[in-house]
């Protein structure tokens, strides 16, 4: 199975680009493309023609590609790492979506969950890059002023 799904990404990374499109991320399950458009609307649009597209030409059914979600804004860090706001319908994003990523990582500490969830929130809810900064300096100050409760970095 392993061999099949690496094959179809393949073929579907390979149509992204025949079409123009910068394909960001992907595995052997998924695909995430960049349309490079001004609204979530217009790209939800653009995915469901891809998505049709590309099983039309590519896939042997009952294989299918299926346009599942838009992340707006999104942060790719590296491979398997990012974070973004989740919407599934145009008028307003679900959630808040981590993967890889020290908020959903059990191996860290509290304090470490904490910041970089209230950062990423600042940077992709608030849009808010200097509130994050300015978050970000004022814990670091706080940890090395012993101002911190030491059960957060357990």
């Amino acid at each position: 199975m392993c061999w099949f799904g690496r094959h179809y990404f393949q073929l579907t990374r390979s149509k992204a680009q025949d079409m123009g499109l910068a394909c960001v991320y992907g595995d052997t399950d998924s695909v995430m493309v960049k349309f490079g458009v001004d609204s979530v609307e217009e790209s939800m649009r653009l995915g469901l023609e891809a998505a049709k597209y590309v099983t039309e030409k590519l896939f042997v059914k009952p294989v299918a590609l299926e346009f599942e979600k838009v992340y707006y804004p999104y942060l790719l860090m590296n491979k398997k790492r990012y974070a973004g706001l989740y919407w599934t319908r145009p008028d307003r994003w679900d959630k808040m979506d981590t993967k890889g990523i020290e908020t959903v990582r059990r191996d860290n500490c509290q304090l470490v969950r904490t910041v970089i969830d209230a950062v990423l929130k600042k940077i992709l809810v608030e849009k808010d890059l200097e509130g994050a900064t300015v978050y970000a300096k004022r814990m670091i100050a706080d940890l090395l002023q012993n101002k911190i409760d030491i059960g957060w970095l357990i």
